[in-house]
């Protein structure tokens, strides 16, 4: 599954899943756009890419933002072209019961997590558009299959990100250009373990363990690949038998 002479975003990836989403599209021979709020972040995941061999750049500006995304986009084209490859990848998630969760909360939850996909997504699908060829692949939640207690806000942003999948998929299925998503159970990063009890969670999971970035990483990549062609507007889920359908 090479990616040689691709150049992917992916947002949110100086940490955590991204960082491991990166060095893996990385590995396939995809140059990489590392987009992250935290530039520290973004710099040590492109330096990592850069020491293996590979070709990284670290670009700051907020995913959420048209302005900041514009920019990113323009600074990602002049130094590695134009791009076919985006993974959303940013979120944020704060557990709070429904019946105090705020109504800042809840817009900031849905700013970052869907409507920062959404400007992402529109800032460069002309790219591929252009190339006759593109693979967007969003991270959304197994949250959002089964419910989740104090996730009211998250839940709905991700299942907001499914929507947004599915209705990308139809929009441009004959554009060649692939639209799907990845729905992580529970993943041991440091965001999770800010979050939730990620070892007492995963002693509930079918498969009794919790995930590892890398297991998000290796499924963004078949999409991201030629041989995922086929493949648009489905649930490629990664959870640990957390959600089976």
């Amino acid at each position: 599954m090479s990616l040689e002479g691709k150049v992917a975003v992916v947002t949110g990836g100086g940490s955590g899943i991204g960082a491991s989403i990166a060095t893996v599209l990385a590995a396939k021979g995809a140059a990489i756009a590392v987009w992250d709020l935290n530039l520290e972040g973004a710099e040590k995941t492109a330096a990592m890419i850069r020491e293996a061999g590979g070709t990284a750049i670290a670009v700051e500006g907020d995913a959420a933002e048209a302005t900041a995304i514009a920019a990113s986009a323009a600074r990602t084209r002049a130094e590695l072209g134009p791009v076919t490859i985006l993974v959303n990848n940013a979120g944020i998630t704060q557990a709070e019961p429904f019946t105090t969760l705020s109504e800042e909360s809840w817009d900031r939850t849905i700013r970052i997590n869907l409507k920062g996909p959404f400007l992402v997504t529109q800032a460069l699908i002309p790219d591929m558009l252009a190339a006759g060829w593109g693979r967007i692949i969003n991270i959304s939640s197994s949250s959002a299959q089964t419910g989740a207690p104090g996730l009211a806000h998250y839940a709905s942003s991700k299942g907001g990100v499914i929507a947004l999948t599915k209705t990308l998929a139809v929009e441009f299925i004959e554009k060649n250009i692939t639209v799907n998503h990845v729905p992580p159970g529970f993943i041991d990063t440091p965001l999770s373990r800010k979050t939730i009890d990620v070892d007492a969670a995963a002693a509930h999971m079918p498969m009794k363990r919790a995930g590892v970035p890398a297991d998000i990483a290796y499924a963004v990549a078949y999409l991201a690949s030629e041989e995922a062609g086929y493949v648009t507007g489905q649930t490629l889920s990664v959870n640990g038998g957390r959600y089976l359908f």
